[in-house]
């Protein structure tokens, strides 16, 4: 298991059922991260506009709005590309996703300690 920084980047969780939302967030603030969440990609967008110390994205993928989670994966990537992207979904499988290099999936429901994992990797990597 990966062990997280003392000064984790803050994770944006963006998700449009309210408790999924919810629950998503206690995870990954029990584990250590602190958190910002939105429920759309154009919530999420004006949220990392204003907050630089996001370095890690959570996303679904199905949300309503000008854009779902792929492609707020992508717009992301191209913007903020030292952000770390996590997308998860229920509806997409992995062999129907279009997701962008180094991005990470997770088939939902997702087992917690996986995610936790694969948050900590992510911010193993990135700058302190």
């Amino acid at each position: 298991m990966t062990s997280i920084p003392k000064s984790p980047p803050a994770v944006l969780v963006v998700e449009d059922e309210p408790l999924i939302r919810m629950e998503a967030v206690d995870m990954i603030e029990d584990a250590g991260f602190s958190t910002y969440s939105a429920k759309s990609a154009d919530a999420a967008i004006t949220i990392l506009e204003s907050h630089d110390d996001i370095g890690i994205l959570f996303t679904d993928v199905d949300m309503p709005g000008s854009m779902d989670g792929l492609k707020l994966a992508a717009y992301v990537q191209g913007r903020w590309p030292a952000v770390g992207i996590i997308v998860a979904s229920g509806i997409v499988n992995a062999n129907d996703r279009n997701l962008p290099e180094g991005v990470a999936f997770f088939p939902k429901p997702y087992p917690t300690s996986r995610i936790i994992e694969a948050l900590g990797d992510i911010a193993a990597r990135q700058p302190e």
